[in-house]
């Protein structure tokens, strides 16, 4: 018997070994999990966004805006906002593949289609103006002193923020309107909004395109006066929306949806009385201004309109494109019902709705 369980000793020992390699390997699969739900978990999507201007476009705020606002920053998505002062500009970044989410115009959007040839898709409204009912738009101040009448523009340089912007269309289709070809009649210049109004003031332009606060600023001055602005050419205009690439919307369909409900919730904020103030705090240290300068961003004196669904007028913008067809500002119209995508914002804003 002694010798029976002396030569068993080998073969248990065998088995404990095998039994011993059988739990590591279920305890090292145990962490591979524990790691794969926690330590491991995929890093947030990188949404490259690009504004022009600001308190316009509300995006350069997205990284400071409280955590109780936004419910997925950080967790499915993160934004790094990116400043390109025309969306002529931005759409070559954006087929450059620099960007995931420019803010594109009417013009942009028939330059992406028709010119770049590229696959895209409107997701949001961003901004809208000379929408009845809402704030007065900007539009292109004058020294009446000097410029009594559109045609007195003959000879004169006039600034906007970029060729094939919807402000530099707005110059060049409206200026057509009077006979004044660009070029020949007048030469336009680019500068950023903010530096509008000095270059105005100065007398280096003959008129510029104002933004809130520098349109108030001109107001406050009896030598200028406002001479003419988007809705004289466009009507009602989808200035700002943002897009995608469908392909990025098919892969990070669900981060996406993430990031529009924060932005719907981001503008419940901004514009609910008992936040207002603390959105223009957020606001005045982005922008680096006093927020007294700031109060009226986000109040019916705003230039802007932002619809609380961010939902994109498709009419609006069909006519916008129009337009720019009839002026010969784009060989042919498009569609754009077959380049927007209302079903993010529409899940994004059902979800708002559904959780307080």
């Amino acid at each position: 018997m002694r010798r029976i369980r002396e030569s068993a000793r080998p073969e248990c020992a065998r088995r404990a070994r095998i039994e011993g390699r059988r739990v590591l390997r279920y305890a090292i699969a145990l962490c591979a999990i524990a790691l794969g739900t926690n330590g491991l978990r995929a890093e947030p999507l990188k949404l490259r966004a690009q504004w022009p201007s600001s308190p316009g476009y509300m995006t350069p705020m997205i990284p400071f805006v409280p955590k109780g606002v936004f419910k997925h920053y950080g967790e499915s998505y993160v934004v790094e906002p990116v400043f390109i002062q025309g969306s002529s500009q931005a759409l070559t970044a954006f087929a450059a593949n620099e960007l995931e989410l420019p803010g594109f115009t009417p013009q942009a959007l028939s330059f992406a289609v028709l010119e770049a040839k590229l696959d895209v898709k409107a997701i949001g409204q961003w901004v809208s103006t000379d929408v009845p009912g809402t704030g007065k738009p900007g539009g292109f101040w004058v020294n009446k002193t000097e410029i009594k009448r559109v045609e007195d523009l003959k000879g004169k340089v006039v600034a906007v923020n970029g060729r094939g912007t919807a402000v530099g269309a707005t110059a060049v289709l409206f200026l057509a309107k009077h006979g004044l070809k660009e070029g020949q009649d007048y030469q336009l210049v680019e500068l950023r909004f903010d530096a509008g109004w000095p270059a105005l003031e100065s007398k280096r332009v003959a008129t510029a395109y104002l933004i809130r606060p520098f349109d108030q600023m001109a107001a406050k001055n009896p030598d200028f006066e406002f001479l003419f602005g988007m809705g004289d050419v466009f009507g009602r205009q989808e200035t700002g929306f943002m897009a995608a690439k469908p392909e990025f919307i098919a892969k990070n369909r669900a981060a996406l949806v993430d990031f529009l409900e924060d932005q719907i919730r981001m503008r419940k904020w901004a514009y609910d009385p008992k936040t207002h103030a603390e959105a223009v705090k957020v606001l005045a240290q982005v922008m680096k201004q006093p927020e007294a300068s700031l109060a009226y961003a986000y109040t019916p004196e705003d230039n802007a309109y932002r619809d609380p669904a961010m939902k994109i007028d498709v009419d609006a913008l069909q006519h916008n494109v129009d337009v720019l067809k009839e002026a010969g500002m784009i060989n042919q119209s498009i569609a754009v019902k077959n380049y927007v995508d209302p079903s993010l914002a529409e899940e994004a804003w059902k979800r708002v709705h559904a959780t307080p």
